[in-house]
């Protein structure tokens, strides 16, 4: 067992080779935490990744395999970590994907692909993490949404649907799991086409035919990156991505209790951080009308 894990608090970031989840990492260790930064390939294809990241965090940075479509590969990542650590605080729900194009394009194969990583993954690490987690009687799930949850946009409908299931599934869980002093906290970046491989690893429809069929509107379909860029310039935020591990980690150092449940990121101002506000006074008032108003977190949330 690590002497340092028992000094510092311990974090576990899936997806962690690039964008916003290297950035959650970077944050985390300068904030104290010891953070084991998973990822595929860590000899492999993202080897190179993996050893910045370790050269950079001077011991306080663990690079571990961990392949989030396996639930045999996060249970054993979780051992190792714990085997290691000798505790867990933090786990971060991260690793993604994205699909571009219009939504017909797509084969229902596609569709469940992006299921999986985007929503089904979440599931997997949480059953790999919560019995540790409900063991200790704390600790802290955060989920990296999407602003695109609350306010659906053109030619990304595969995304946004994959990231509406895990959100759907993640506040169904916190309910569940607050009882036993596990804590859920839900960060939601808005677009970063700087930053991160998003757009560059962006998949396409396996039925391009489909899309012909749609005539002139797909000479929009190259635009909308440039268009998230000059939206981002209009309102003044152009936030970088560091700014959402940032958030986080400052979202986590508030006592426990205190913690806002929402932290939105979105340099494009689109409105989430507000439906995201009635949605959660819907639900509160509902989930008592239920009787189970214990298992309810304070509604709370923080823009950017």
């Amino acid at each position: 067992m690590s002497a340092l894990g028992d000094d510092h608090p311990v974090a576990l970031v899936t997806g962690s080779a690039s964008g916003i989840g290297r950035a959650i990492v970077e944050a985390l260790r300068d904030a104290g935490y010891v953070v084991y930064a998973s990822m595929r390939g860590v000899e492999g294809r993202n080897a190179e990744a993996a050893q910045s990241l370790k050269a950079q965090g001077e011991n306080r940075v663990h690079r571990i395999e961990m392949d989030v479509l396996s639930e045999e590969s996060c249970q054993a990542a979780v051992e190792q970590l714990c085997h290691a650590s000798g505790r867990l605080d933090v786990v971060v729900n991260n690793a993604g994907m994205l699909m571009n194009g219009m939504a017909e394009s797509f084969t229902p194969r596609q569709f469940l692909s992006i299921l999986d990583t985007n929503a089904v993954s979440w599931l997997r690490v949480n059953r790999a993490v919560l019995p540790i987690l409900r063991a200790q009687g704390r600790g802290t799930i955060v989920y990296v949404g999407s602003t695109t949850t609350y306010v659906p946009e053109p030619f990304i409908g595969l995304y946004q649907a994959s990231k509406a299931a895990g959100d759907a599934l993640a506040r169904a869980m916190a309910l569940e799991i607050r009882p036993f002093g596990i804590e859920s906290l839900f960060l939601v970046p808005g677009a970063f086409p700087e930053g991160t491989d998003h757009f560059a690893d962006a998949q396409s429809g396996d039925d391009p035919e489909r899309t012909i069929a749609y005539g002139a509107l797909t000479d929009r379909l190259p635009a909308l990156r440039g268009r998230i860029e000059t939206i981002d310039r209009e309102e003044g935020l152009e936030l970088a991505v560091r700014s959402v591990g940032e958030q986080l980690a400052q979202a986590l150092e508030k006592p426990v209790g205190e913690r806002p449940s929402h932290v939105f990121i979105d340099g494009q101002a689109k409105g989430a951080d507000a439906i995201a506000e009635v949605v959660g006074q819907a639900q509160s008032r509902f989930i008592e009308r239920l009787g189970f108003g214990d298992l309810l977190p304070a509604f709370k949330t923080i823009s950017r």
